[in-house]
């Protein structure tokens, strides 16, 4: 078995139910052809927590993401969302029942003020009511970005705004489907200090007023510094979980990202 396949062995393997999080996955398994990209994964996340989904690249992370939203349908395994079972449910369904993500990808309407990009996110019974019609959307939408450090620049286009500002319009317009738990993927790619201290600003006031988050990126100060719990994979296995402190200190999760070196 090569080592890109080959399963760690010295992780204890968990058993999961349905009220064990308000997130849960068991034995989440996903195959393209010939290669396991995910291989048997259980988590849990627990309500108003933010947990770092870690690994190196090709661990397995966005396809992990990609079964758990709907994007991708698993080839085995359990996922439940609020002690429903939810495998295989289509992403807009995901979306209904209160999951959202952000993508490392924007893809804006250029023709519309930032406002507009995120009203036109906000959930679809609030656009045909009469309270949609009459500016609440709007007023939503403006609330919005407002919170996630948009407020002087929301009636810009989107072409106008630096890197920092697309991935705050990217969580904008996930905060505007009224997540119970959110995804984030790589909220601090190509970040200087100050403004990945914005964004981690932003992602504790959200977890603050209720939400759960769930975090992959590649700027481990960063993420260390902003989660609750870290659940770290290679090889689509799990090989660490545990406070940042512990993650940091865990021989298995430095060899994985540097050869043995402290993080």
């Amino acid at each position: 078995m090569s080592v890109g396949t080959e399963r760690v062995a010295d992780v204890e393997t968990e058993a999961y139910g349905p009220e064990d999080g308000v997130l849960v996955a068991q034995d989440l398994r996903k195959e393209f052809g010939g290669l396991v990209a995910v291989d048997d994964l259980s988590f849990a996340v627990q309500s108003q927590e933010i947990l770092g989904f870690i690994g190196p690249n090709g661990a397995g992370k966005s396809t992990t993401f990609n079964c758990v939203t709907g994007t991708y349908p698993p080839t085995g395994g359990t996922v439940y969302f609020k002690g429903e079972d939810v495998t295989g449910l289509p992403a807009y369904e995901m979306v209904h029942k209160g999951m959202s993500r952000t993508f490392q990808e924007f893809a804006p309407l250029e023709d519309r003020p930032v406002v507009e990009n995120i009203e036109l996110a906000l959930a679809p019974n609030l656009l045909f009511t009469a309270s949609g019609i009459g500016g609440e959307t709007e007023r939503l939408a403006r609330e919005i970005c407002r919170r996630v450090g948009l407020g002087d620049v929301m009636d810009q286009s989107p072409s106008e705004l630096p890197h920092a500002g697309m991935l705050k319009q990217e969580l904008g317009r996930a905060i505007a489907t009224q997540p119970d738990v959110m995804l984030v993927d790589e909220p601090f790619a190509g970040l200087a200090g100050q403004e990945v201290q914005e964004l981690t600003d932003v992602m504790l006031s959200l977890r603050d007023h209720g939400m759960t988050l769930i975090v992959v990126d590649h700027n481990m100060r960063g993420l260390l510094n902003l989660i609750d719990r870290a659940f770290v994979i290679q090889f689509g296995s799990k090989i660490a979980e545990g406070t940042p402190e512990e993650i940091k200190n865990d021989p298995k999760v430095q060899e994985a990202y540097l050869g043995g070196e402290e993080i």
